[in-house]
């Protein structure tokens, strides 16, 4: 069984008013995810609340009722699972829009990992991020989905300018703008030791692949620390964005405890 210690923080940032992001995670069923909404007044908030509050339900609800879910004709439980419940997510979150003037429009992107049986199975729609971190070495495990990774990919823009690009944000897919969503599905093996990032945008646009790393390499053994310096060197480099990230570390300890409901009770409470 593998055992995680997770740690998680999200900050508004220096120029929004307010934040957008939402994250929730249970280190026991190995779940992290991480949500970037968009939309109008608060409407981003709403969308990535709902996105999160679904997903993780309708995880623990699946595998509660012990139900078998199919991808593609073959049983590929967890990312099958993931895949149902974001489509179910994605439902919400597009009729809540529909249902409501200030909400039209709005949106949110979704990256989740599902850690079980020496593996973490991912979803990812939009353009969070999920990165691990192994023998010193960075690597992102999600594509952005964005107009400027497209160019990236047909050669008309180098990584540099990409990164310098006004339109780096602009997303090709979000959960709830349609009715029906492409989701991005991703299975790896995982080691004693790893560390894995979620991260909003706010996090990646203010600080670089090489001081993420260095940052996670300093905080092996202590993910708060890493987590609020993650947070603290976006904000030092002028947090344009609401910042949050979740940083999850695969450990031969006892798992924490602490769990996603402490996170939706705080946004619910007043």
């Amino acid at each position: 069984m593998i055992k995680l210690d997770i740690e998680a923080k999200s900050d508004t940032g220096c120029v929004r008013e307010h934040n957008e992001d939402n994250f929730g995670y249970d280190a026991e069923i190995g779940l992290a995810v991480l949500a970037d909404g968009m939309g109008g007044y608060k409407a981003g908030e709403v969308a990535s609340a709902i996105a999160i509050t679904s997903l993780v339900h309708s995880v623990i609800q699946i595998k509660a009722n012990g139900e078998k879910v199919e991808l593609n004709g073959q049983q590929h439980e967890e990312s099958a699972i993931l895949h149902r419940a974001l489509h179910h997510a994605n439902q919400q979150v597009y009729d809540s829009a529909h249902e409501s003037k200030e909400c039209m429009g709005m949106g949110t992107t979704v990256s989740a990992a599902w850690f079980h049986d020496g593996k973490v199975s991912i979803a990812h729609i939009g353009d969070s991020r999920i990165y691990r971190y192994r023998d010193y070495r960075l690597e992102l495990l999600t594509t952005d989905h964005t107009v400027v990774q497209e160019l990236v990919d047909h050669g008309f823009y180098t990584r540099e300018e990409a990164r310098a690009s006004e339109q780096r944000n602009i997303v090709t897919r979000a959960l709830g703008i349609d009715p029906a969503v492409n989701i991005d599905l991703y299975d790896y093996e995982v080691r004693v030791g790893d560390l894995y990032l979620l991260c909003s945008d706010g996090l990646t646009d203010m600080v670089d692949d090489l001081d993420v790393a260095n940052i996670l390499r300093r905080s092996s053994t202590d993910l708060e620390y890493g987590a609020v310096e993650l947070i603290n060197k976006a904000l030092s480099n002028g947090g344009k964005d609401n910042v949050t990230v979740i940083v999850v570390r695969v450990d031969e300890s006892r798992t924490k405890t602490k769990s996603w409901t402490n996170r939706l009770n705080k946004l619910f409470s007043g």
